[in-house]
């Protein structure tokens, strides 16, 4: 597991060069991983930015045949930072809704908590006591959320909530990675494996998923030619293209 946060170097490890997705693909530990299925009755997902949900647990979600409970804690709004903040957070609120269309769930619910961009570590106990709440409310037999050491600060801090919120309700609680599969490499020691757990996702699942994943544009795509970096470029985005998704259990 990583060791204390620290912002500088994590954002050095996001911002490097990643590993190749030809990588994992030739690694045979994830082909070893021991395949789990979600249990039935209500799942909430937690996701620190609009699209983390659909990266990390898309798949899984597609097939669910459950109520989905989606808490995005922020609005992702810091992710052009020379645009407007309201602008930003509305269109990826839109190119969520708009992704979770093309996973056709059976029913869901998205609350939208409005935390600050950047800014979960410091509402931590905020989050915690709002999950609690929805967890006991809607009656999750499980809560996904993004893992404690994906070393993005808004990410760790979510799934601190999560964990801290299910060990309360008594709610397992699954941790998808999101950047992980860029600054890790196969084998890492700093990932715990013995923990992590394959979802298998048959093909229209899959496509669903793809399809979701297109939604957001303001992600893939630059928003000011002239200005913007692609934030998940094609070589990212195949590290949540495959036939199956990663949790830590």
């Amino acid at each position: 597991m990583i060791g204390s946060f620290d912002r500088e170097a994590a954002a050095e490890a996001i911002e490097a060069p990643g590993t190749d997705e030809a990588q994992w693909a030739a690694w045979s530990g994830l082909a070893r991983l021991p395949v789990v299925r979600p249990p039935s009755g209500p799942v909430v997902v937690v996701a620190a930015h609009p699209d983390d949900e659909v990266l990390g647990f898309g798949g899984t979600m597609a097939q669910l045949r459950d109520d989905v409970h989606l808490v995005t804690v922020t609005d992702g709004e810091g992710s052009h930072p020379h645009l407007a903040a309201e602008r930003i957070a509305a269109l990826r609120a839109a190119e969520l809704e708009s992704a979770l269309g093309e996973l056709r769930l059976r029913e869901h619910r998205t609350y939208r908590l409005k935390i600050p961009d950047t800014g979960v570590d410091a509402h931590e106990e905020q989050l915690t006591r709002e999950l609690v709440v929805l967890l006991r409310e809607t009656g999750a037999a499980l809560c996904v959320a993004p893992w404690t050491g994906d070393l993005h600060a808004d990410h760790e801090a979510a799934g601190r909530a999560a964990e801290a919120a299910a060990r309360q309700t008594g709610t397992p609680c699954w941790h998808y990675p999101v950047w992980m599969w860029h600054w890790a490499s196969p084998g890492d020691p700093r990932v715990p494996w013995s923990a992590a757990r394959r979802l298998p996702l048959p093909r229209p699942a899959r496509s669903r998923k793809q399809a979701a994943i297109r939604r957001f544009t303001s992600q893939i795509a630059p928003l000011d030619p002239g200005r913007d970096t692609v934030i998940l470029p094609p070589a990212e985005l195949a590290h949540h293209t495959r036939a199956f998704e990663v949790v830590f259990t």
